[in-house]
């Protein structure tokens, strides 16, 4: 089968879904790998590395889109490129549906065959697609919020990092998962106070038991609504690290709760790709990253990880990679079929809403996967 591989058009993405050696372990399965021209630059990876794994290289998008049996991008496919869909195509990407209808009515519309990264999941591993790319937003959250608490960019003017004879700095992170305890560790070893919220005591519990040496500096609140007002107000930074699998995050501050924060703290709003976990959010891009609602900073970059997409890269081809074998050894519907982790991934398929998120957006009940 031909595995098509287009470069990516959403502002500020540098990534690409396989690297040459990930590519090389379909090449040498006797699969057709096709990438476009120039697809792997912002990753460090030209094209001859890519011939030499064995690819083909085609000139444009519209033979890759045209082509291939199976896109394997990173990021959802941007308005610009809905034309190039084609009718009972398959696609393996991070979608986002639930916070994208235009790309679900797409999808939808021609029965497109749609795999989420995010939804797919593995009993070691929850999202283990998801995971490596949570982990590198939850520590590029704080180096952002570091960065824009600095006064010449908006922030009240104080160090993350802690220094003798000041006040150290209040983090709050809200959400215990992969993106949360990154953020909250990093904080941490950063010499900041961390405020850590989220909605079962089992995440928090792990989370001390692991960062024992950190005990002085470390808070775990559950969440409720007077928690995260409280802690948000009396916040230089505060990250939203929720994620709701195929759904919208809840909306953990609303305007009027945000308007009491210190003017120049900074609010970084991880879930925006999932429509964001702030009233006030809306996404943002690395080239005007921020702006400014009642005086607080919000950082709210739709693709952060592509931000370091040499390591980013890596560490998605490598999360792909083993299902991407699967497909190429047994065939896209089969390798579905014999994984329920994988066919988990599966939120449209014959013009149908599979995923329950999606489905609940939509209004509508979601359809089994079935071949």
């Amino acid at each position: 089968m031909i595995f098509g591989i287009p470069a990516e058009t959403k502002i500020g993405e540098h990534r690409i879904a396989l690297t040459p050696e990930s590519a090389r372990e379909l090449t040498i399965r006797k699969q057709t790998v096709l990438i476009q021209s120039c697809a792997g630059t912002g990753s460090g990876y030209n094209d001859d590395a890519y011939r030499k794994a064995g690819c083909q290289i085609a000139n444009t998008a519209d033979e890759v889109w045209g082509t291939a049996d199976l896109i394997v991008k990173v990021k959802e496919p941007q308005s610009s490129e809905y034309d190039l869909i084609r009718k009972d195509s398959a696609l393996f990407t991070f979608l986002h549906l639930a916070a994208d209808l235009p790309l679900a009515n797409t999808l939808l519309e021609k029965s497109v065959l749609g795999i989420a990264y995010e939804t797919v999941t593995d009993t070691d591993i929850r999202f283990p697609i998801l995971a490596p790319m949570s982990a590198i937003a939850g520590q590029l959250a704080i180096h952002a919020a570091g960065h824009h608490l600095q006064r010449a960019h908006g922030g009240l003017g104080k160090l993350l990092s802690r220094i003798q004879g000041a006040p150290a700095t209040e983090v709050v992170v809200i959400g215990a998962g992969t993106v949360g305890q990154n953020s909250a560790r990093l904080a941490l070893a950063n010499g900041a106070n961390v405020t850590l919220i989220n909605d079962t005591q089992n995440r928090l519990n792990q989370f001390v038991s692991n960062n024992e040496q950190f005990c002085n500096s470390l808070k775990t609140l559950m969440s409720t609504t007077d928690s995260v007002e409280e802690s948000a107000i009396n916040a230089d930074v505060v990250i939203g690290a929720v994620y709701s699998p195929g759904r919208r995050p809840p909306v953990l501050l609303k305007q009027d709760q945000i308007a009491k924060m210190q003017q120049g703290s900074v609010l970084v709003d991880v879930a925006v790709d999932q429509g964001g976990c702030f009233e006030t959010t809306h996404a943002t891009t690395y080239e005007n990253p921020t702006y400014t609602v009642n005086g607080v900073v919000h950082y709210a970059v739709a693709n952060m990880p592509g931000a370091v997409p040499k390591t980013a890269t890596a560490a998605l081809s490598n999360a792909t990679l083993p299902y991407l074998i699967s497909i190429a050894e047994k065939g896209i519907i089969n390798a579905l079929k014999i994984d329920q982790g994988f066919a988990s991934g599966v939120n449209t398929h014959k013009g149908k809403p599979n995923d329950p998120g999606l489905a609940a957006i939509m209004g509508v009940t979601p359809t089994q996967f079935a071949a």
